[in-house]
């Protein structure tokens, strides 16, 4: 995985070890002295910066202040604090300042290079995805890299959500999408190995098949779709969802400015599994029909029609669920 690493040691033999090391890996490393010259570096190259390891102990600006800084720059980068020796009150500070982890002196290549992975990985993927998920990607973080991926997309959103908010006070809508409809729906994703690619407004679309590759994702993000609309109903807490799904080659990866990267998806089917979503009456799952190809017969779907997504591109036949709380595959 081609990370840029900067490394701010003001021991000399240690940025020339940790240089050596992490090169072995393929990583892009440099290096600085101390806090200003580190500074200056990621203001005039940030893009290139995704991991910064810092010492704790240093002349001029010390590391929680350098990191400090850094993060007013670069919010997006892996911060490791590199020490010798740590106090509770340094690990607090640090913390505060927001570390994504330490490692201490003296350190095992094999130690730093996992460390290095793990911080990195759980800082842009771990909210997202299952437990198991993100324990493979560990072992695997190249998959992480941008390519071509055949994948499953799933977008569910609120119907009637423009009448609910004027009817819920503020604070009483953030409680009853968080505690009924975000969460809830976040958790129903992961138990299916979907990973959540973000939310829009009341809309939430998840991937299901990446990062680390999966068998019968149609299948998963089917049954993770009926999933939620029976919680919907069990909970009935005054408003319905409509979902789309969609199946098809995809470009996946981390992409974004210095400021904000994203893991995310791109490609003709994440347009379709929206424009899906949108066909959806209240309680119903619609799907594409390289989707429906992948499923067993155990489900009853219904053909919908044709959407046509674009004027240069084929119609795209679609079938609709409308359960009745029993039909998994």
């Amino acid at each position: 995985m081609k990370l840029g690493i900067l490394v701010i040691d003001d021991e000399d033999g240690i940025r020339r070890s940790l240089t050596r090391i992490l090169r072995e890996d393929g990583y892009i490393v440099h290096t600085a002295p101390n806090g200003e010259e580190a500074l200056s570096l990621v203001r005039n190259n940030p893009s290139n910066l995704d991991v910064i390891i810092c010492d704790l102990i240093m002349p001029g600006i010390d590391g929680i202040r350098t990191i400090e800084e850094i993060g007013k720059i670069h919010h997006e980068a892996t911060k490791i604090i590199l020490t010798g020796y740590g106090t509770l009150e340094s690990s607090i500070k640090a913390i505060e300042a927001g570390i994504d982890g330490f490692i201490t002196k003296p350190f095992e290549n094999k130690e730093l290079k996992w460390k290095i992975r793990e911080y990195y990985i759980k800082r842009k993927m771990r909210q997202f995805i299952a437990p198991d998920v993100f324990n493979e990607l560990l072992n695997e973080p190249a998959q992480l890299e941008p390519r071509i991926s055949l994948i499953t997309i799933l977008f569910s959103d609120i119907r009637g959500f423009t009448r609910l908010s004027s009817l819920v006070p503020p604070d009483d809508l953030a409680v009853l999408l968080n505690r009924y409809y975000f969460q809830p729906m976040s958790e129903i994703i992961k138990r299916h190995r979907g990973m959540i690619d973000k939310y829009i407004g009341d809309s939430i679309m998840a991937l299901f098949g990446v990062p680390v590759y999966q068998e019968r994702h149609e299948e998963n993000a089917v049954n993770c779709a009926i999933e939620m609309m029976e919680l919907i109903r069990q909970l009935n807490k005054g408003f319905e969802i409509g979902i789309g799904i969609s199946t098809g080659h995809v470009v996946t990866g981390i992409f974004g400015s210095v400021n904000k990267k994203e893991y995310t998806a791109f490609g003709m089917p994440v347009n379709i599994a929206a424009r899906l979503q949108k066909l959806a009456l209240p309680g119903e799952v619609v799907i594409s029909e390289d989707t429906k190809k992948a499923l067993n017969n155990n489900i009853p779907f219904e053909r919908g029609g044709l959407l046509r997504v674009s004027s240069s591109s084929a119609p795209v036949t679609y079938y609709k669920w409308i359960g009745n709380g029993n039909n998994t595959i």
